[in-house]
């Protein structure tokens, strides 16, 4: 079932649909740097595979080697860096696809940049990771970010779709009438019901992968002989049989890469909001799928600064003591400590005064023209005659800025005041 040209591909039409600039560019034969970033099954592999046909095509100078992080080491990458330099003085550039390339670290990682940089190597890597966090950042200086979206239901179901019409079999309409496969000459070897295959779309939460293993499963169970096929005719594919199709694959609810972090946003922004409610199912399903307490608990220590801060600043205290208790007990016994703590996160009163106070000052250095101002002289330290000689720390006093008659803000900025305009929810 894996798409051998850009027409194949089911979504990810934001990416690489009609109009879009890769695939103008892999139509016109230009391959860039690039690292596929999305969920499981979503086709990331497949797209490689749509490049390797191209690369295949006849007077193509381009070549396609395929390596998997979780297999392939340093010295495999030298190796196709060593070939690549070879082709290259025959007018061949060689196209890498590193699958997992997260499961390198970030020194391994090193090993692509100056081959990236020259044009040894055309580097395209696919992760499961969110590429911020888990690749080398001058590795993604160097190639875009490419990010590929769950799947749609609908998307599923037309893949399993043509995955039937390769099988030979009939999808069967509830009301009654047909719909056969491309070889309407042949029997079908298996009649499927169009609302269990919309039921396996739909459960398979947009990895066509499992959809697809778990319909390869079902119509092995059920495939008829020649000889049964000829007396009995073909077989029924039931919702059952599909469902017991799901349960082998053992993937169903196997959650990775970015998952983890949008379940404890919405806790984050659910206790923001003030909803107990969700806050409370959002760190339940949390825990449920396995997630780590500690990263738990260190997003609620957060949410207690960022969004209640001074209005009950008790809420942080309380913050980092479900953390220190999550780090001494551990789960199961740690859950409580963290679902009572979003309850009471999300039922405090809140004040963003001085997170966005911060945000104003980050904007502030970030947005500044020329160099940073100087620190006062009078607010210097002072450790050495020479430093006090130069006028550091003189005319300092202790006394609160309203009697001191002392500025603490750098030169051009004493009027300049990060709190105003933001005031506590």
């Amino acid at each position: 079932m894996r798409p051998i040209c850009l027409d194949d591909i089911v979504g990810q039409k934001e990416s690489f649909g009609a109009g879009s600039m890769l695939r103008s560019m892999l139509e016109h034969k230009k391959v860039p740097n690039m690292i596929l970033w999305g969920p499981p099954g979503c086709g990331k592999t497949s797209l490689a595979n749509v490049v390797s046909a191209m690369c295949k095509e006849q007077n193509n100078n381009l070549r396609f080697v395929k390596l998997s992080a979780t297999m392939a080491g340093i010295s495999d990458v030298k190796e196709v860096v060593k070939v690549a330099k070879n082709e290259a003085q025959f007018k061949r550039q060689t196209v890498l696809f590193m699958d997992e390339i997260h499961r390198f670290n970030k020194l391994q990682q090193d090993t692509f940049l100056p081959h990236v940089e020259n044009g040894t190597i055309i580097l395209i890597g696919a992760t499961t990771e969110n590429p911020s966090f888990s690749l080398n950042n001058a590795l993604l200086s160097r190639c875009r970010v490419v990010v590929l979206e769950k799947l749609s239901s609908d998307d599923v179901f037309l893949i399993l779709e043509k995955a039937l019409a390769k099988k030979n079999a009939m999808l069967v309409d509830a009301e009654g009438p047909t719909r056969k496969c491309e070889n309407e000459e042949e029997i079908p070897n298996c009649i499927v019901e169009r609302a269990s295959l919309r039921w396996l779309a739909d459960v398979c939460d947009g990895d066509a992968r499992v959809a697809l293993g778990a319909l390869e499963l079902s119509l092995e169970s059920r495939e008829p002989s020649a000889e049964e096929l000829r007396r009995q005719g073909p077989a029924v594919l039931t919702l059952e049989d599909i469902q017991n199709g799901i349960k082998r694959t053992h993937m169903l609810y196997d959650k990775g890469g970015e998952e983890h972090y949008n379940i404890v946003s919405a806790m984050h922004k659910s206790i923001r909001a003030g909803d107990d409610n969700a806050a409370l199912y959002w760190t339940t399903r949390a825990l449920h799928g396995g997630e780590d307490p500690l990263y738990v608990a260190r997003r609620l220590v957060r949410a207690s600064a960022e969004d209640i801060g001074l209005a009950d600043p008790n809420a942080l205290v309380e913050a980092v003591a479900t953390l220190q208790g999550c780090q001494q007990l551990g789960m199961p016994e740690c859950n409580v400590l963290l679902a009572q703590c979003a309850v009471r996160l999300a039922r405090a009163p809140k004040s963003v005064e001085v997170y966005h106070a911060m945000q104003r000052c980050q904007r502030s250095l970030a947005e500044a023209k020329g160099p940073l101002p100087s620190v006062p002289l009078h607010l210097r330290n002072a450790p050495t005659k020479l430093m006090k000689q130069l006028g550091y720390a003189r005319g300092y006093n202790t006394r609160n800025k309203n009697e001191s008659g002392l500025c603490y803000m750098p030169e051009g900025m004493e009027n300049v005041d990060f709190f105003q305009g933001d005031s506590a929810m």
